[in-house]
């Protein structure tokens, strides 16, 4: 841990969620403050927030609160423990393996969400450009 300590405010800001969404996140075990203040304010480390920011990249690929907490255990572990057997160790791995591979494969499906989008809305500006006044003869 670095040391230095966010309050909650800071960290929304920075992760760009919002206070709700983090305290939901602590109350689904995904985050916890690494301290509270004397008067009980959450504090967060930059470790804290590289956390957040693992979620908040899942979120919009469709994976569960599960899913996440999955993924940041194998990821938490395969940090922490230096002296991880090899099977143990190639066991995280593919998990992470797993995760990076479902995440790749929803990206692709965005861009062709994207791709589809991008074409509508050039028939939408194709259609308006030729029905402005004027533009007919």
């Amino acid at each position: 841990m670095d040391g230095k300590h966010m309050q909650i405010g800071e960290v929304a800001a920075r992760t760009e969620l919002s206070l709700r969404t983090i305290r939901h996140y602590e109350e689904t075990g995904l985050v916890v403050p690494s301290a509270r203040s004397q008067g009980g304010f959450r504090l967060y480390t930059e470790t804290d927030v590289q956390r957040l920011m693992v979620i908040r990249r899942m979120k919009p690929l469709g994976f569960s609160l599960d899913q996440m907490r999955d993924l940041l255990d194998a990821t938490d572990r395969l940090d922490a423990e230096p002296d991880l057997g090899p099977d143990e160790r190639e066991a995280l791995l593919k998990r992470v393996r797993e995760y990076e591979q479902s995440a790749a494969e929803q990206v692709e499906k965005l861009r062709v969400q994207l791709s589809r989008a991008e074409d509508f809305a050039a028939t939408l500006r194709s259609r308006l450009e030729q029905n402005a006044p004027g533009t007919r003869p």
